[in-house]
């Protein structure tokens, strides 16, 4: 696996199966384009929130039937996840 981020990615198989040597950037975006809110949290905690917006921007940009099809769920799970890391943080 070509990532700094091997252990992470054990946890999440499956995401790129045909090319077990996916880069972050793949693996983030098949990630998004089949959206799990438990596994787009754990990105957004190991890349971080900004990343996994970058990531859908480029998907967002492609314009696939994938992405739009992914759109409504991704936007509601970002959304969620930056409003508890922003209670989160207030917290603290």
């Amino acid at each position: 696996m070509a990532t700094a981020h091997q252990e992470f990615w054990r946890r999440h198989p499956g995401l790129v199966w045909s090319n077990p040597e996916a880069d972050d950037a793949i693996r983030i975006r098949a990630a998004l384009l089949r959206p799990r809110f438990f596994r787009l949290l754990d990105i957004a905690v190991e890349f971080g929130l900004e990343r996994l917006r970058e990531e859908w921007s480029v998907l967002i940009n492609e314009g696939t039937p994938e992405a739009q099809r992914a759109g409504r769920s991704v936007e509601r799970i970002m959304s969620n996840i930056e409003k508890g890391f922003a209670r989160a943080f207030s917290e603290n």
